[in-house]
């Protein structure tokens, strides 16, 4: 029993000598929620102040073609778990209610079996975590899996099963893990919650914009200021206990900003996991020139920030305004990066791009870049299309019966304003071609243990 126990105490000790002298990068990816391409003072936004958040593009890269893989919440953050693309497993759209999922089609939360980041970089050698929004399944699916099925050591989430983590705790959360776990490289997903409705709006933030009287400005501009605080916070607790040096942060946002429809001021809501706040009558999110905003997919709905620090790797001050990176090329980058090995039978559907993150010629995409998403329809000018194929530096938006298509030179127009579709007839057909054999890889609906027993009542 003693040497047994001998040889468990060196095995540990071995391991985290191990841990101690691996070059392996910490990795931190902060996914806001509805955060515009435009609304941070790097990106020249008019009244927004960011200092922090713009630390990372000063001190790191920015890469402006960065695009999500669906304009809204849930399918978004799927694809950045699983490295496939949402659809794959029916999620086109964002869990709620279980009649809301079941009349469109959706499991009501995302498979414990699916491939996942956190259990692949655990696998590594990595202590994981998740702290702030989950949205994979909802507060209001009681039997939904908790966030550890998924490969995680320790979480504290809203939008999830069980307790409602306070949503401004996430950065608190993120150091106290940091601290008990720092012998060891570590992953956190920090999903902040702004600048989703409700906007949670604290007086001393309101008071730093004394200059700006639209009360609906007022309320996003101090609601930005206060997540841009926290993630300060974060980037000075690494720099001050020398972790900064080989920690990967990453800042992102899950889709482009939300809007109200037409002209209202801002109200009173309550939400059932984060609390009071008020509604999209706040919601002042700019795409800086992009077509189209949340739920659209134009790229004022897809293309978001995307800026990285990495001090022991990356060139501070980059500006990348040519690779495209997709949200599905997270997870076979990150792994890369970690030193990881992706599952036996596994194919993401993203691409390995830790060479472009690290400054050098990104690998050239040889399969296109897909996406799927039913649009609410009436909203607005640029919220109609169902289906976006991304090719050769075409993007090919299309209803499913054709009877509306656009074509884009992305690479030439990014800002989508010229469409090319009468001059490009036979690149249009090709990429039908492609979209249509892409659809007949989906499944017909969701499958596995991904249903609530609330749907049997």
């Amino acid at each position: 029993m003693k040497r047994a126990l001998l040889a468990l105490l060196t095995s540990c000790l071995v391991s985290q000598s191990m841990a101690k002298d691996t070059d392996q990068p910490n990795i931190i990816f902060i996914f806001a929620d509805d955060w515009g391409w435009g609304d941070l003072s790097c990106h020249d936004h008019p009244y927004v102040k960011t200092p922090n958040i713009d630390r990372l593009a000063n001190e790191g890269a920015d890469f402006t073609r960065f695009t999500v893989a669906s304009p809204v919440c849930s399918p978004s953050r799927t694809a950045v778990m699983t490295g496939h693309y949402p659809s794959r497993y029916a999620v086109d759209g964002h869990f709620a209610w279980v009649p809301d999922n079941a009349k469109r089609g959706m499991p009501d939360w995302v498979d414990t079996e699916a491939p996942s980041l956190p259990r692949m970089l655990r696998e590594a050698g990595y202590a994981t975590a998740h702290f702030g929004k989950w949205h994979l399944s909802n507060n209001m699916i009681p039997d939904s899996p908790s966030l550890l099925e998924y490969g995680y050591d320790e979480y504290g989430a809203f939008n999830c099963s069980g307790e409602q983590m306070p949503y401004d705790h996430d950065v608190d959360r993120s150091i106290a893990f940091i601290d008990r776990v720092k012998e060891q490289p570590f992953f956190i997903n920090l999903w902040i919650h702004e600048p989703h409705t409700p906007f949670h709006v604290i007086p001393k933030y309101r008071q730093m914009f004394p200059h700006i009287e639209n009360e609906a400005d007022n309320i996003y501009a101090a609601t930005l200021a206060y997540a841009d605080e926290r993630i300060g916070k974060l980037l000075d607790y690494l720099d001050n206990t020398g972790l900064a040096e080989n920690t990967l942060v990453v800042f992102s946002s899950d889709n482009g900003p939300a809007r109200a429809p037409g002209k209202k001021d801002p109200k009173l809501i309550y939400d059932s996991a984060t609390g009071a706040g008020f509604d999209t009558g706040a919601a002042k999110g700019i795409t800086a020139g992009r077509k189209g905003w949340k739920a659209s997919l134009h790229e004022g709905g897809l293309n978001v920030p995307f800026l990285v620090r990495w001090p022991a790797k990356i060139k501070a001050g980059a500006v990348d305004s040519e690779t495209f990176i997709s949200a599905v090329d997270l997870l076979p980058t990150f792994v890369s990066i970690a030193g990881g090995s992706l599952p036996k039978g596994y194919t993401p559907d993203g691409i390995d791009y830790t060479s472009a993150l690290l400054g050098t010629p990104a690998p050239e995409r040889t399969t296109p870049l897909f996406s799927r998403y039913s649009p609410w329809g009436g909203l607005y000018t640029q919220h109609w299309a169902s289906y976006v194929v991304v090719d050769g530096g075409y993007k090919y938006l299309t209803t499913p019966d054709y009877s509306r298509q656009e074509l884009y030179h992305l690479t030439n127009d990014p800002l989508e304003e010229h469409n090319v579709l009468a001059e490009q007839e036979s690149r249009v057909n090709d990429l039908k071609k492609k979209l249509e054999a892409w659809l007949k890889t989906l499944p017909d609906g969701p499958s596995g243990k991904v249903f609530s027993s609330l749907r049997d009542q």
